[in-house]
């Protein structure tokens, strides 16, 4: 479809122009474009988000669920500019990174060991790379249609650039069938160091699963000396323990990342000491893992800020509003899904919605992700119902994905 020309960006058309000299498409990450190329942003305060061009729209993407806290929160930002001062990398450990490994242990007691990165993608590279040597298996088992990160071994098979053997000991199956899950770990059951599990996958559909699901994986996996790899990236804001402690849960390692950082790149792996210490250097085999801005003082000081902020009363109020914005969605025609503060939509035209939610100044991820920051409040629910209600719905939904993986 081509984009409404009702709201002109010279700027941002010129910005693409330039970039495409410099850029393959325009900028450097595929999850944000939107044909025929996406607006590029100025600034952004609060729960509020301006274009080069000057237009302003409520921030519901958040940088993929990322910015918790809205844009430029004052603690987090605050926090950095102390560590800034002090030297924003270094080669020694800092005080930082025990404070918030610290706060993780606490709000996750099951997993009082951690270590960082600068990405979810990494989190989960060196969590299937500690499985495997807390194991001595290969293997591993994920479900078809759910994301986590850029490895090649947890992307689509077959997806150009990665190569056939990156998922030789690769076992997928269709998220939510216990069935399938369970016929699996009979055939490859002895070969798997570690099932990769998302609770609420959002590129499944953010669509919450049947609770006897996630309890058969986890007593499964259990029994059969398989570790359980929580993926919990984006739903670590849904709880203060995150998802899994909705669902009565404990994984042997879990993934985080997004909100963690306050705005910064970061990535973390927790879990039980007994798992976690083939990290320890002190061992002649540990497990090796580095990373030159690795739990760098300015993301671990601002995502210890961003973390303690976000206390259970805000979490209850964003999943407040965030349940309120998906059932009156519902009520207006929207296909809609999701758990408290996230939401996701399922339009049969995903970029004409995009377009014509921008343009009455709601940004919304290019898939349809959608979640709520603590900026917000019910005066911006019912701005944004507004301008829903304005945007003409398709028909009829997209149907839901099929049992298949989705692309990067």
């Amino acid at each position: 479809m081509s984009r409404s020309t009702s709201l002109a960006i010279p700027n941002a058309d010129a910005l693409y122009e330039r970039a495409l000299s410099c850029l393959p498409g325009g900028n450097s990450r595929s999850t944000l474009f939107v044909p025929p190329h996406p607006p590029y942003a100025a600034r952004g305060e609060g729960a509020l988000l301006t274009d080069v061009d000057g237009h302003e729209l409520i921030d519901l993407q958040n940088n993929y669920t990322s910015l918790v806290h809205g844009h430029a929160f004052k603690p987090a930002i605050e926090a950095a500019a102390v560590a800034m001062q002090a030297g924003p990398s270094v080669g020694l450990p800092t005080q930082s990174e025990i404070e918030l490994a610290e706060l993780l242990a606490q709000r996750m007691p099951w997993a009082p060991s951690w270590r960082f990165a600068n990405s979810g993608t990494e989190a989960v590279m060196i969590a299937l790379r500690g499985a495997r040597a807390a194991t001595g298996r290969d293997g591993f088992l994920r479900f078809a249609g759910c994301y986590h990160g850029t490895y090649d071994a947890v992307v689509q098979e077959g997806a150009r650039g990665v190569p056939a053997a990156a998922h030789q000991d690769v076992v997928s199956v269709p998220v939510g069938d216990s069935e399938a899950f369970t016929r699996a770990l009979e055939e490859h059951g002895e070969s798997l160091a570690a099932v990769l599990l998302d609770i609420l996958p959002n590129r499944a559909g953010l669509r919450p699963p049947d609770p006897d699901f996630i309890l058969t994986v986890r007593e499964q996996t259990r029994r059969r000396g398989i570790l359980l790899i929580v993926d919990e990236v984006i739903t670590f804001r849904l709880a203060t323990g995150g998802l899994q402690q909705e669902y009565g849960v404990e994984a042997d390692l879990v993934t985080l990342g997004k909100l963690i950082g306050g705005g910064f790149p970061v990535g973390a792996l927790g879990g039980s000491a007994a798992v976690m210490d083939v990290f320890d250097p002190h061992l002649d085999d540990a497990v090796g893992h580095g990373g030159t801005f690795s739990a760098n003082p300015v993301t671990m000081s601002a995502g210890l800020a961003s973390l303690r902020a976000l206390d259970e009363g805000a979490i209850e109020r964003i999943n407040r509003l965030g349940d309120r914005l998906r059932q009156e969605l519902a009520s207006q025609g929207h296909a809609v899904s999701g758990r408290g503060s996230l939401l996701r939509l399922h339009p049969a035209d995903p970029t004409r919605l995009w377009w014509e939610l921008y343009e009455q100044g709601v940004l919304i991820s290019a898939n349809g992700l959608a979640c709520m920051s603590t900026p917000m409040d019910d005066s911006t629910v019912e701005r944004a119902l507004a301008a829903f209600a304005r945007v003409a719905r398709d028909a009829s939904p997209a149907p839901e994905p099929k049992a298949k993986d989705a692309h990067v």
